[in-house]
């Protein structure tokens, strides 16, 4: 399987709670699911409850084996020793953030846009994330990423040297439907609701990382 610059599965996205000891315990149960990666998504609060709850998650992630991302703030990243920063269309100039955190994993959103991926990639990505692939209850208005988007996608990554970027799928996504996104070529799935406010975080995180998983050998007769 193809080395790459990010982790391969269910990329968990935090949803917007307030209450720290439960996003930490949220955390640990999709990490015990198969959550390999996750992103600190607070848009509308202070930055010190943003830095606050980077703070507690970036020790839990380390523990728990899980790449951690903040998005937006690059620098609250560097501040606290995450792994990495996520930057949307207005976070920032992605070349810039590479010059001045070189060692920062960095993704991109790029929507439904092939053009802007082939820009952010020339630009040191080591993902790039498309979306919203389904109707999305985070972003309702999002611009909608067809999933015959994802083969143009995975040819321009696979175009990269090795280890090559990721590309992820994002909105909407369950468990019910991320092997879909597995199949039309993402690396990963992005999810928020679809994951954290499942009944049972662990299950839905198993079942969102299962079509990511190497296929299973039986042992020879």
């Amino acid at each position: 399987m193809t080395a790459l610059r990010f982790p391969r599965g269910l990329y968990g996205v935090t949803p917007e709670w307030d209450d720290t000891d439960r996003l930490l315990r949220a955390v640990t149960q999709a990490a015990a699911g198969g959550m390999r990666s996750l992103q600190l998504r607070r848009k509308d609060v202070p930055p010190a409850t943003r830095r606050a709850q980077a703070a507690a998650l970036a020790p839990l992630c380390r523990e728990l084996g899980v790449v951690f991302l903040v998005n937006d703030h690059w620098e609250v990243a560097l501040e606290v020793g995450a792994d990495g920063v996520h930057l949307g269309r207005d976070d920032g100039d992605l070349a810039e953030v590479r010059a001045r955190a070189p060692d920062l994993i960095i993704g991109a959103s790029c929507y439904d846009d092939i053009g802007r991926a082939r820009d952010m990639l020339q630009a040191g990505a080591d993902y790039i994330a498309f979306g919203a692939v389904f109707p999305s209850p985070t972003k309702p208005a999002a611009v909608r990423a067809p999933l015959a988007l994802f083969e143009q996608a995975a040819q321009l990554a696979q175009s990269r040297p090795a280890p090559r970027p990721a590309v992820v799928a994002i909105g909407g996504i369950t468990p019910a439907n991320a092997a879909m996104v597995a199949q039309a070529g993402a690396d990963a799935v992005a999810v928020i609701t679809g994951l954290f406010e499942a009944s049972n975080i662990g299950l839905a995180a198993r079942e969102c990382a299962r079509p990511f998983l190497p296929p299973r050998r039986d042992p020879p007769a």
